[in-house]
Formats: C-alpha cells, sequence, structure tokens
C-alpha cells in the first residue's frame, strides 16, 4: 500500500460579484449568497454531488439563530446528506483558513472532493441590543413562570436608551480602536503619504477595470438576480474612470487631517466565493484539470495594539520560506487591500533591512514586492471586500491566472482583525 500523501489540487470555484452593502444584496444574506457561488461552482466545474465528502466555509458575519454557515449552505442547496460541512472564523482570513481545512483533510486522506470558500452580507449583520436591555429583560423572558404582571413592570422599567440599536463598528475589542484609526497610525509610523495611498487604490480600479475588458473574470464570475432588482454580472464598486484628481477631492474618513478615505480603504461588502479541492487522484479520475495547488501556508499574531494590520509582514516570509522559495522567485503577489496604506506598509516592512532584524530574525530583507507583480487584476479597494469571501476569492483569481499564463508561483497576503496576518504560497498544477 503506497504511503505517499494525497495532493490537493484546485480544479476551479466560483464568485457572486461583489456589491456594496445596502445595494443590490439586501433581501440576500450570507447563506443565500453562499448558495449561489457553491451552485455556481459545482454547474460550471461539473463535479458529480455524489462524490462531495465535505464543505468548509469561512464568514465573520454569522447570523445568531445559523451560525455554521457550511451546514446550511449545504442543506439549502439539496446536496447530500452525507456532505459534513463547518465553519471557521479568522476574520478577514477566514476565507482562506476555509480552504486551509480543505487543503488539510485531503493531503491526510480524509476527504477526496470539498467545496471551500467563505461569504458575508454586511447589509443583514444582527444588530445588538444595549446590555442594559438584556439585563432587564432576560430574566422575564427566560422565566416560565413570568406573567402578564411581570412584563407589565418590565414596562415600566425601561427606557428610551434600553430600546436603542448599538451602531455596529469594525472596531478592536482589545483596544477600542477603529481599524481606520489603527490603519492611520500605521501610515504615520510608516511614512505613507496621501497620494500614494490615493495611487494604489487608482490602479487597482484600473487593474480592475482592464481585467474585466480583457474577460478575465469571466471563468469565476456567476450572474446574480436579487429577489427584487435587476441581475448582477459584475463587481459593482470598480471604478474605471476615476482619477487621481478625483480621488484627491474626498476628505479623511477616520481622523481629522488623516490620510485614509472612503477610496482608498476597502468598502463594507455583501458577497460570496468558493473552490472546489480534489485529491490529484480523484481529479483525474473525474476528468477534471488542476488549476493550482497549495506549497505551504503561514498564520501568524501580532499585537493589536502595536501595528495592527502588519500581520502579512510577518506570514508572507514564513510561508515563502515553508516553500522553500524567495521573493525574487515569486511570479504572482496577491494581497487583500483592507487599506491603501496598510498595503504600502507592509511592502516597506518587507524591503527594509532594519524590519527583518529585529522581526524576523534574519540578516536581509525578504525584499520589495516589484509593481508588475503586485495584484494584477486589482484588489479589495476597487473589488470590495465581503470579509469571509475575499480569501477565497483571491485563491479563485490566482488559480486561473496560474492556470492560463506562464505563471509558476504565487505569493498571497491576508491582514486581518485582532492583530492575525495569513499567507499561502501557490503553484500552477503543471509546475
Amino acid at each position: 500500500m503506497s504511503t505517499e500523501r494525497p495532493r490537493a489540487v484546485i480544479v476551479g470555484g466560483a464568485r457572486t460579484p461583489f456589491v456594496r452593502a445596502f445595494a443590490e444584496y439586501t433581501q440576500l444574506d450570507t447563506i443565500a449568497l453562499g448558495c449561489l457561488a457553491v451552485k455556481g461552482a459545482l454547474d460550471r466545474v461539473g463535479v458529480p454531488w455524489s462524490e462531495l465528502d465535505a464543505l468548509t466555509w469561512g464568514g465573520v458575519i454569522l447570523p445568531p439563530t445559523a451560525p455554521n454557515v457550511g451546514r446550511e449552505i449545504a442543506l439549502d442547496l439539496g446536496l447530500p446528506a452525507t456532505v459534513e460541512a463547518f465553519t471557521v472564523s479568522r476574520a478577514c482570513a477566514s476565507g482562506l483558513q476555509a480552504i486551509y481545512e480543505a487543503v488539510v483533510k485531503i493531503e491526510r486522506g480524509e476527504a477526496d472532493v470539498v467545496i471551500a470558500g467563505g461569504s458575508d452580507s454586511t447589509s443583514n449583520a444582527a444588530l445588538t441590543m444595549p446590555e442594559s436591555l438584556i439585563r432587564k429583560v432576560g430574566p422575564v423572558v427566560m422565566n416560565r413562570k413570568s406573567g402578564a404582571g411581570d412584563y407589565a413592570a418590565l414596562l415600566t422599567r425601561l427606557r428610551p436608551k434600553d430600546l436603542m440599536p448599538q451602531q455596529p463598528e469594525v472596531a478592536e475589542r482589545s483596544t477600542g480602536e477603529l481599524m481606520g484609526q489603527a490603519c492611520e497610525r500605521m501610515a504615520v509610523r510608516n511614512g505613507i503619504t496621501r497620494e500614494a495611498q490615493d495611487q494604489l487604490a487608482l490602479e487597482s480600479h484600473h487593474k480592475a477595470a482592464a481585467a474585466y475588458e480583457a474577460g478575465r473574470f469571466d471563468d469565476e464570475i456567476v450572474p446574480v438576480t436579487p429577489p427584487r432588482g435587476e441581475t448582477v454580472y459584475r463587481d459593482t464598486i470598480v471604478r474605471g474612470d476615476t482619477s487621481l484628481e478625483k480621488l484627491a477631492k474626498l476628505k479623511p474618513a477616520f481622523a481629522k487631517g488623516g490620510t485614509l478615505t472612503a477610496a482608498n480603504s476597502s468598502a463594507l461588502t455583501d458577497g460570496a466565493a468558493c473552490v472546489i479541492v480534489c485529491s490529484e487522484a480523484k481529479a483525474k479520475e473525474l476528468g477534471l484539470t488542476p488549476l493550482a495547488s497549495f506549497e505551504s501556508f503561514a498564520w501568524v499574531g501580532v499585537d493589536p495594539a502595536d501595528q495592527l494590520l502588519m500581520g502579512p509582514a510577518l506570514a508572507m516570509p514564513k510561508a515563502l520560506e515553508r516553500a522553500g522559495l524567495t521573493m525574487d522567485e515569486i511570479d504572482l503577489v496577491d494581497m487583500h487591500e483592507a487599506f491603501a496604506a496598510q498595503v504600502l506598509s507592509v511592502d516597506k516592512m518587507l524591503g527594509s533591512q532594519a524590519f527583518a532584524r529585529e522581526r524576523l530574525g534574519r540578516d536581509t530583507a525578504v525584499g520589495s514586492i516589484q509593481a508588475r507583480k503586485l495584484n494584477i487584476h486589482g484588489g479589495s479597494l476597487a473589488l470590495g471586500h465581503p470579509f469571509g469571501a475575499t480569501g477565497a476569492r483571491m485563491v479563485l483569481t490566482i488559480a486561473h491566472e496560474l492556470a492560463r499564463t506562464s505563471a509558476d508561483t504565487a505569493l498571497l497576503g491576508i491582514c486581518a482583525a485582532g492583530g492575525l496576518g495569513a499567507a499561502a504560497v501557490m503553484r500552477a498544477a503543471s509546475a
């Protein structure tokens, strides 16, 4: 019996167009969006449903009544009941985490075909009520002996402030700092100018628009027709006609006199993305063409009070080292654009010898990212950022790019709330 470890390969996938929150997808929650991406992938790739072993899913804004989004997707689609499913949450790296879980299951011999991806619907985020309301209402509602008199007495104790939902914020629980505020500090600390941030945002939009015109996303996007509204065929945030002059007119979004704006920060977004991961042997058996595989993954944590979004500067070197590669040997780099300042800060760290010595324990810098290799079809600033879906979107796009071009290797990097960072090295299946 062979003891050779199975190799996991990506054979395809699909994603919905990404749209700005509270717009076209308001009537579609994260489960519905996930169903659209998964069905699109299965239809496009042609994997028999009877061959499915598992579904691994990433999410950040999880429905309170159905937090295992992955299992709900499988059930809503009517996949075989034997398809076990679970949901992972690693902030903005959740989609990549779900794919990692799929790869691990396959390479340990626990599965042959796994759907992996993520989704989020900011439009349908549950609003939380003040703790004062919970403490007053809870003892009455949770007590089976409560009667009409108890409820009447409860009403007399409620105040207007008890009934106002709390406004959701992307803030760190440990520091109370908004992510944008933390990135403002990073921009100052790393000397990242407003002009440089706007330039990166401009390039992201122009690259994404060019990718659409060249048909680069045709293999991954499935149109979505909302219950009420017109069919959405492409990401709606992309602005191919924007200019530096337009971007320069925007006011700071997080701090008076700051450099982060609505344009050089990723927008609140709804969407879903997934890939189908198979063992190489199963792909051959089913007549499926592998697109790419993974050489390595890396996960790190940093102090949120330090530089919250610097995680990729630590994770990407680890992934390179584990794959036995250097930055110069990488053909493509795809980095999540939470903020332009974050991408530029990470790139500066990678090119810094001092950072290499102090934070990586090495004598030489990892190396700055060559502009021609970075986010060649745009990134989250233009495409949008449904928290749980972004990692899967990146993997799907890069897998197709590795399969259709002469590029052999790609490095992915993602920053995430909580001071987390993630990275992966992908290789073309033909390499």
